[in-house]
């Protein structure tokens, strides 16, 4: 892994990229990372990477990750918010 990443490094440093822009690069591909294996979970993934949340959070937002594709898929919607069995019959039968 550390010959990887060697190489990586040296191709950054040819193609003339700067120190903080290729620490900035690794940090989001790192925490892109533990999202995805999170499924987008912030917590899970502050736990993951001994971190707090509320920093977590901020470095998402200060590195512009949009992390919705990131997310599980939507949820069923609550019990209260689904329509009722028998309006839906009802409706099927006009």
């Amino acid at each position: 892994m550390k010959e990887q990443l060697e190489k990586i490094v040296l191709q950054m440093y040819r193609s003339g990229i700067q120190y903080a822009e290729a620490i900035r690069e690794f940090q989001k591909v790192f925490i892109v990372t533990v999202l995805h294996e999170k499924k987008g979970n912030q917590v899970r993934a502050a736990r993951e990477l001994r971190m707090h949340r509320n920093t977590l959070s901020r470095t998402i937002r200060e590195l512009r990750v949009d992390i919705q594709p990131l997310r599980a898929p939507r949820r069923r919607p609550p019990v209260s918010a689904r329509p009722v069995a028998g309006e839906k019959k009802a409706r099927a039968g006009k």
